[in-house]
């Protein structure tokens, strides 16, 4: 036999759902890793998992890696040995370091010279040897949240661990880890089958423990969780079968067995999203809702760990664990209705948004003032826009968004509705928190989007503002999110607007003293962010290079540029006046005597000169009324006209001519090509792997 196939289980306590899918990922990376390391082939490798343990099956693992060959080459011969014939210090240290004695070192020649040299064979893994070492530093290396001890042990671990299985083949492989030995026992069922069970081989690992009513292959486990979800749905229902709350029961339950429940239909008079919050973040409920209105319904489906003789009995603990929980949210939203939304703005000023910008109340008056300024300029409604900016804050500090913090924005548009505020200002309270994530919805309408974006650029500017800004691990008051967010809605807007205006208008707002450099620094952020955004979609960053080099703050008017010069530049035409334009741009870099002078066409000695200088006038006639319409895909057409007389020019024409004034003219000329390609983009900075 040349190779077996290696599984290793580490069994533990109910470790918590949330932190399951990478704990086993990372185990599973350091297994494999550590096999490679020691020159073990292997095959394909699989995790495995439930609340209770961390498994990977690694197929074909070599019994033995092959044995090794290695030439290591030296220092020169001349400073191996002394005149004395005598080997050096520098060939004693050579010979330390690969293990040998000077006797072993070999003279070869390299290259015309002779140099010392070691010839070293090494003798391949035994797998069975070095497997238990490989698991150890995997199971070490796994992310754990937050560490534990128990017993009398100084082990520790996320979740006390109670057993190891480790077998190669059909050897059980010794393995001490946590005061435990290892062996070829797993567990069943915690109720079903609480017994000790022998796995003989990895090939039979899934089946003994599906035996034992334990589901280990996470797909698995999670396909048969939705099939029966679903199949407990009536004709004319729906059922959100949500991906991360279906990954969290998935991760909570081994062997599952779905169950419907329902609810007081009195408790539907709540907003349905604070129910579904109740029922989804607390009790892990999949809701119910009317396949043709999208209505709740008062039901709802629970996942059990459990095959119940008496299901009745599961469900009718589960009514009764939700119903205090719907009354609370009942109670909540009655009590919140007591007080008008407004009355709430001045209690936001005894909650700091962050120490050194003030509080909720601050921020909420910088919203406002900043919301105006882009409701202006997008021709929304101030006065909506206004109120709106002023309600936006104020249900942060209602019961119900206090006690369920996923319904700001929703909170608050029921409670301006109850108001009698008109649906506009309702619909943008709620609506200004969106996008909330990658691919998320847009505010949608222009006085959503006004607060939307004043709230964005606030905490943007501030937080920068402050020294702040977003690292590589920490974000905490998730800019990026919120600089994609703003990208998303400047080019939605499709309205002339000046990021580094609005960016400016909104440090004025800061009582704070903020940084000097602020509004540029928020401003490059941003547009390094765009460059990622256009990346997501396939768009090469040399192109948004070569757009945002125009100097274009306009996000709107940069897409439009940046959507043209992507579809160009896979043209043949695109590449040739990428590279004359570098190479025009490399020669007036070098001249320091180039000027903004148009050039004098009585000074054009070579007919290509004169040719070049007729297209560039014509093509520039041509060129403004396309770009006063934002048409650059026409602009670029025309661009295009210039690739022959461009071609024949820097055949024909030496631009260093001996004649100063030739010379001048003709670095003149170079200025007025460049001047003109450069009205879209910078084509000089496009790279071929965008052309």
């Amino acid at each position: 036999m040349s190779a077996a196939d290696l599984l290793f289980e580490l069994g533990t306590e109910e470790l918590p759902a949330g932190e399951i899918s990478a704990m086993v990922a990372a185990l599973k990376k350091g297994v494999t890793d550590g096999l490679a390391e020691h020159g073990l082939p292997f095959g394909p490798a699989v995790h495995f998992s439930t609340p209770r343990r961390l498994a990977v099956r690694v197929e074909n693992v070599a019994i033995k890696a092959p044995d090794t060959e290695q030439h290591v080459v030296g220092p020169p011969l001349s400073a191996a040995k002394n005149d004395a014939g005598e080997w050096t210090k520098a060939a004693e240290g050579f010979a330390r370091k690969q293990g040998l004695s000077t006797n072993d070192l070999l003279i070869v020649e390299e290259q015309g010279a002779e140099r010392i040299a070691a010839h070293l064979s090494q003798q391949g893994a035994e797998a069975a040897e070095v497997i238990p070492g490989i698991i150890a530093n995997a199971v070490s290396a796994i992310p754990v949240s937050k560490r534990m001890r128990w017993g009398r042990s100084r082990d520790e671990f996320l979740r006390p661990v109670q057993w190891l299985l480790l077998l190669f083949g059909d050897r059980a492989l010794p393995l001490e880890l946590f005061g435990l030995t290892s062996g070829q026992d797993t567990r069943g069922h915690r109720f079903h089958h609480n017994e000790w069970l022998t796995v003989s081989s990895p090939e039979v690992y899934q089946d003994v423990l599906r035996d034992a009513k334990v589901l280990v292959d996470v797909k698995e486990r999670r396909a048969r969780i939705a099939e029966q979800v679903t199949a407990l749905t009536n004709k004319g229902e729906s059922v959100s079968l949500s991906d991360d709350l279906l990954d969290e029961v998935t991760g909570l339950v081994e062997w599952p067995s779905a169950l419907r429940g329902s609810f007081d239909p009195e408790f539907l008079a709540v907003p349905s999203q604070a129910l579904i919050s109740a029922m989804k973040t607390h009790q892990k409920y999949f809701h119910l809702n009317d396949a043709t209105s999208g209505a709740l319904l008062p039901a709802f489906i629970t996942v059990a760990n459990i095959e119940s003789q008496q299901p009745e009995q599961v469900v009718s603990g589960n009514e009764r664990v939700i119903r205090p929980r719907l009354s609370d949210a009942a109670f909540f939203f009655s009590n919140d209705k007591q007080s008008p939304l407004i009355s709430r703005q001045e209690r936001l000023g005894s909650v700091v948004f962050q120490q050194k910008l003030g509080s909720l109340l601050d921020k909420t008056r910088r919203i406002v003032a900043m919301a105006q300024q882009v409701a202006s300029a997008i021709g929304a409604d101030e006065a909506t826009t206004i109120r709106a900016a002023e309600l936006s804050k104020c249900d942060l500090v209602s019961e119900m968004v206090l006690e369920f913090p996923d319904l700001q924005g929703i909170a608050g548009a029921h409670y301006a509705q109850h108001d009698g505020e008109p649906a506009t200002v309702a619909e943008a309270i709620e609506w200004h928190y969106y996008p909330r994530f990658a691919g998320d919805d847009l505010p949608q309408s222009a006085e959503a989007t006004a607060v939307a974006l004043a709230d964005r650029l606030d905490t943007l500017v501030g937080i920068f503002g402050i020294g702040q800004p977003p690292t590589g691990s920490k974000d905490p008051f998730a800019l990026r999110r919120a600089s994609l967010a703003v990208i998303r809605m400047l080019i939605d807007l499709e309205a002339p607007l000046s990021l580094s205006e609005l960016l400016r208008g909104a440090c004025e707002q800061h009582t704070a003293e903020l940084l000097p450099d602020t509004a540029a620094a928020v401003l490059n952020y941003i547009l390094e962010r765009l460059g990622n955004w256009y990346d997501e979609s396939g768009i090469h960053i040399s192109v948004v290079r070569a757009v945002l080099a125009t100097g274009t703050t306009d996000l709107f008017d940069a897409d439009l540029r940046v959507r043209a010069l992507n579809a160009f530049a896979k043209s043949e035409t695109a590449e040739h006046l990428a590279a004359a334009n570098k190479r025009v741009a490399n020669i007036l870099a070098k001249a320091d005597d180039a000027d903004n002078t148009p050039a004098d066409a009585e000074l054009f000695v070579d007919e290509a000169e004169s040719a070049l200088r007729v297209a560039v006038v014509s093509v520039g006639e041509t060129l403004t009324p396309l770009l006063l319409k934002r048409d650059y895909q026409g602009a670029l057409g025309q661009l295009a006209q210039l690739r022959g007389p461009v071609d024949t020019f820097f055949d024909a024409v030496m631009v260093n001519a001996e004649d100063p004034a030739e010379r001048l003219n003709r670095l003149r000329l170079l200025g007025e090509l460049r001047a003109l390609f450069t009205q879209v983009a910078d084509l000089a900075l496009l790279s071929s792997a965008a052309e």
